[in-house]
């Protein structure tokens, strides 16, 4: 019979370090899914994974079970995703002079007829990939956890620790950065 989880968290806490094993296989996948929203190679994702599995091992003793445990795990991902994206931000800044023909040719239609920019999908996911790796740590995580995640603001709240409006707050402030690098990517193209 399969032992659930808290029956496994608890033989974890009595010592049996080998209970943790099902919860790592459990969710695994999920941890490094959320992972790879964060970091662009996968080995930087299996350290992000590592991380999580030795935080949520080492604090294992503080996780009270009002809540299940994938979101007190979940939680802890963000947090750790978030901090690689703060230790790694400046190695992260790339010249815009780097950018495909496809995404100079979209960056161009936006810079010009910004209705008729949406007419090429591909180059517009390559453009706003480079734009999420310009923007600070917190702007990313909030547009990652609301447009790509499509989390509620109630939900980033609860992952991150901040408040409602807080979250809100941190949503319009990364959609105006990601305007403000948008400009400057059409800017520095014309030069």
């Amino acid at each position: 019979m399969e032992r659930t989880e808290a029956e496994l968290i608890a033989a974890v806490l009595k010592g049996d370090a080998g209970s943790f094993e099902p919860l790592v296989q459990k969710y695994s996948p999920r941890v490094f899914a959320t992972a790879r929203r964060y970091a662009r190679r996968e080995s930087e994702v299996e350290d992000i994974a590592q991380e999580v599995w030795l935080k949520a091992f080492e604090k294992l003793g503080s996780f009270r079970g009002e809540a299940p445990f994938e979101h007190w795990l979940m939680r802890m991902a963000i947090h750790t995703c978030y901090d690689f994206l703060r230790r790694h931000q400046r190695s992260r800044e790339s010249s815009f002079t780097d950018l495909s023909d496809p995404e100079n040719d979209w960056l161009e239609r936006f810079a010009t007829a910004p209705e008729t920019a949406g007419d090429d999908a591909d180059a517009a996911k390559l453009l706003i990939g480079r734009v999420m790796e310009r923007l600070s740590p917190q702007a990313r995580l909030v547009i990652t956890l609301l447009e790509i995640e499509d989390r509620s603001v109630k939900e980033i709240a609860e992952l991150t620790g901040w408040s409602v409006p807080l979250v809100k707050v941190r949503a319009f402030r990364a959609r105006g950065e990601m305007k403000k690098i948008l400009a400057k990517m059409a800017r520095e193209k014309y030069l």
